[in-house]
């Protein structure tokens, strides 16, 4: 189990800077720079502490469903996916939208980002650890 667990790590992590690159990289690029004033520009960014914030993360979610979820399977991965990137898809999004100067577009998408990016690690861990 210890073996599929670090295996779900890496590929959730994979998959969520791939989806980070998709999201940030090219589809809100124009929002990010119609709002340049509110971010560190991109020579300024510690890319390393990125990745490791998005390896610690998604080490977190692997190991809250596979410790804690009891019947393991792609659609209790689903289930667990769609709480969890509702809750950070909230937090992320709302969240930021209630205190910084952010378009609601932006909050609306950091929402939906968030929530498709559990749903694809609820996938990957709910195959990847099936009971």
């Amino acid at each position: 189990m210890v073996k599929r667990m670090t295996l779900a790590v890496v590929v959730v992590f994979i998959v969520w800077s791939i989806l980070d690159f998709i999201l940030h990289g090219l589809l809100l690029q124009s929002t990010y720079e119609a709002t340049a004033s509110l971010w560190r520009p991109m020579d300024q960014m510690n890319m390393p502490l990125i990745y490791f914030v998005t390896l610690v993360f998604a080490a977190c979610f692997v190991l809250i469903y596979g410790l804690l979820v009891g019947q393991k399977s792609l659609a209790s991965g689903l289930q667990f996916g769609a709480l969890f990137g509702l809750a950070t898809g909230i937090s992320m999004g709302f969240g930021s939208y209630s205190y910084m100067p952010i378009p609601l577009t932006l909050a609306w998408s950091w929402f939906f980002g968030s929530w498709i990016e559990a749903l694809a690690a609820g996938a990957i861990v709910g195959v990847m650890l099936k009971s």
